[in-house]
């Protein structure tokens, strides 16, 4: 029986508008695998991560463990890679180490010569548009980055309200945020955090429980101590903060020091204590704003 690795991510909220949610990418890949016969090997979910980032953990862990499957799938190819070259990198370790890939929007099989040419035409085109829109956003957000300090618009992180332009602190919404850093810091896990916040009936936007993922996310969000990040734009922006720049390092610093896979490399994603008008970013999805 062909044993599959079913991937899915996630790297904005509009996605999962689009209907790329992990609960509906997840959905309809064991749905595919149970069509086919296929035994599930492991589920490797992605949540907040850009599909241009190869060091994404559930991916890097997916590759590690390629002696556990036998074929790769996933919803559509951009979910694993939205840029040509990493993408073909990756289909060349996978032809070395004879594993197959699957996507089921593009109905393409790796397993023939023609479904290999399609696939490489379909993921230049998608590379292309992507950089053509990326190229538009990218300097309109960075010219607003650079000469603002209000929000770049997007969702309204939970913790505060959206007015006139201005993001102002939701005194209620406030007490979830702390709870949360306070928490971590105390030793407490992301999925313990939630279960703490769904059991004193912490408020919510979305009539849903409070999730791990979604504290990790506010967890590394810098909008919490006054910042605004996009793409290498790191800036002091004109809200008021949640709590201060030293308590947001030190939560960093600690997220690193949990990593447990000796074979990826990070280093905490720290703010200058004295702000700065720019600072090269490593990532360029967390400038996205958490909304909850």
């Amino acid at each position: 029986m062909t044993r599959a690795a079913i991937y899915a991510r996630v790297s904005t909220e509009d996605q999962a508008k689009e209907g790329y949610s992990l609960d509906a990418q997840k959905d309809r890949l064991r749905a595919y695998c149970q069509a086919k016969g296929w035994e599930i090997a492991d589920e490797y979910i992605e949540d907040g991560h850009s599909g241009r980032d190869t060091k994404r953990p559930a991916y890097q862990k997916m590759l590690e463990e390629k002696d556990d499957w036998d074929t790769l799938l996933v919803i559509k190819m951009d979910r694993i890679h939205r840029n040509s070259k990493n993408f073909m990198e990756m289909m060349d370790d996978l032809k070395r180490w004879e594993k197959e890939f699957s996507s089921m929007q593009e109905s393409l099989d790796t397993s023939t010569a023609m479904g290999r040419f399609v696939m490489d035409i379909i993921q230049r085109i998608a590379q292309l548009e992507s950089e053509q829109i990326g190229e538009r956003v990218y300097m309109g957000m960075k010219q607003k980055a650079s000469t603002v300090g209000g929000p770049l618009g997007g969702y309204t992180p939970y913790g505060y309200d959206y007015d006139d332009g201005q993001l102002i602190v939701n005194e209620e919404e406030r007490k979830g945020v702390l709870l949360i850093f306070e928490e971590y810091l105390a030793g407490r896990t992301t999925r313990e955090i939630a279960n703490l916040l769904n059991f004193k009936d912490v408020p919510k936007r979305t009539n849903t429980p409070w999730f791990k993922m979604t504290v990790s996310r506010m967890l590394r969000n810098p909008v919490y101590c006054g910042y605004k990040k996009w793409d290498e734009i790191l800036r002091k922006a004109d809200h008021q903060e949640i709590i201060d720049v030293q308590t947001f390092n030190e939560v960093q610093k600690e997220i690193v020091r949990r990593i447990r896979r000796p074979s990826l490399k990070y280093e905490p994603r720290l703010i200058p204590e004295v702000p700065l008008l720019e600072q090269e970013q490593i990532s360029d999805d967390e400038c996205s704003e958490t909304t909850v």
